[in-house]
């Protein structure tokens, strides 16, 4: 008898040589079906869309009830989100569809937006970030009075996107509202607007990914890297590096403890979480939670540093029954991500053929000369990324270094207008 898979919003990160979900489900006698949330694909991740990859394609057109009896007709043994888009109809279709098998019913709202976790996280009596989401700058002034925030430093960002789009630090004493007033109405990547703003306060400490994969609320964890980012111009989310902690490193057990307390308080049972949590002198706090697998590259690093990953562990769940609740580190793994100080045209990203050479060298994804890029301000628009392994750190660093050299050395020119 076959079994059925269904992946919402199923556009490809990389995994391995595979292409993600549905080689893996594949791999163990499982056919991908693709549900996608919009009426066609997502013009931003076209370059990611491999429909060849599915027995079927659905799209959804606004009548939930449809989908509904085109999904049950498969009696699929699972329903997944691919990409940060399709939670929200994931997890409505594992409620109508194949219910007790999901989360908390009714909680995949809260998994999207980062105003409602910090809700839930209230709710429920974990530590979490004072946070207010409105569309009107005087309530947001008055909470800020109110909550003695009024001067210090502060986050703004959108209530529903992901990989740090449009994440904005206000310095202590500077004016908040320029900002709030930009950025509200704007469209996210994803192409929703952003009708209202989130105001949160600033969380000063060390930021680690946290990653889980649950079974019936018990909260297994895959990894945790320790991450680098920095700011530019208060952008504050232009990812440099993240680094794969051993499981016996001191942080890891209190970061999982924490992270596992924020995942249930927002209603997740099952499925990948992927986390990032700043470390404070007061202890960890929750920036954001995705009921979904890591993005970028991180499935590759994650099988090259612990081998495994979230979405091997989502499939062993779901086609042989499996839950794994720890990890173990093979060797020492570092994500590098490459950013582009200006928009232009690439004119000289060949110079990374050296790192190929490297001792350290797994994978690395870049653009082709030519290609006019955007100024990294965020995960989506990173130049790319180079993984690095070895047996030891020394060697990670010594040909981290000289990535970093080449960086500095690439050329990108203005285009003009012709």
């Amino acid at each position: 008898m076959d079994r059925y898979a269904i992946i919402v919003d199923a556009y490809h990160i990389p995994f391995g040589s595979s292409r993600g979900f549905a080689s893996a489900f594949r791999d163990r006698g499982v056919t991908p079906i693709a549900v996608m949330s919009t009426p066609e694909p997502m013009e931003t991740f076209l370059p990611r869309w491999f429909p060849d990859d599915f027995a079927a394609i659905h799209y959804f057109d606004g009548d939930f009830e449809k989908l509904v009896a085109t999904v049950k007709g498969y009696d699929p043994i699972c329903i997944v989100p691919g990409l940060e888009p399709g939670v929200e109809l994931a997890g409505e279709l594992v409620d109508a569809v194949l219910p007790g098998t999901g989360n908390v019913p009714g909680s995949s709202p809260v998994h999207r937006d980062k105003a409602l976790m910090a809700k839930s996280l209230e709710r429920d009596g974990v530590p979490h970030l004072r946070t207010i989401c409105s569309s009107d700058p005087e309530e947001v002034a008055g909470w800020l009075k109110s909550t003695g925030l009024e001067g210090r430093p502060l986050v703004i960002k959108p209530p529903k996107s992901s990989g740090a789009e449009d994440v904005r630090l206000i310095e202590a004493g500077d004016d908040w509202r320029p900002y709030f007033d930009r950025l509200l109405g704007t469209l996210n990547h994803y192409g929703q607007v952003n009708d209202k703003v989130i105001v949160q306060e600033f969380a000063d400490g060390t930021e680690y990914i946290v990653d889980l994969y649950s079974v019936n609320g018990q909260h297994g964890l895959v990894d945790v890297c320790v991450y680098q980012k920095r700011t530019r111009d208060g952008e504050i989310g232009i990812y440099d590096v993240a680094d794969f902690l051993a499981p016996d490193d001191p942080v890891v057990r209190p970061l999982w403890e924490y992270t596992a307390q924020a995942a249930h308080a927002c209603g997740i049972r099952n499925g990948s979480t992927h986390a990032e949590v700043m470390l404070t002198p007061d202890g960890p706090r929750l920036i954001e939670l995705a009921a979904r697998y890591s993005g970028s590259c991180m499935m590759i690093s994650g099988s090259l540093a612990t081998g495994d990953n979230q979405i091997d562990r989502t499939v062993r769940h779901y086609a042989d029954g499996e839950y794994v609740p720890w990890y173990e580190l093979q060797q020492e793994v570092r994500t590098v991500w490459l950013a582009a100080e200006s928009d232009g045209e690439l004119r000289n990203i060949d110079i990374f053929e050296e790192v190929r050479k490297m001792p350290t060298f797994y994978a690395m994804s870049l653009p082709e000369n030519g290609k006019v890029v955007p100024q990294t301000t965020g995960m989506s628009t990173s130049l790319g990324w180079i993984i690095q392994g070895a047996s030891d750190w020394d060697a990670i660093e010594k040909d981290y270094h000289r990535i970093r050299e080449l960086e500095r050395s690439l050329i990108i020119e203005p285009v003009t207008e012709r």
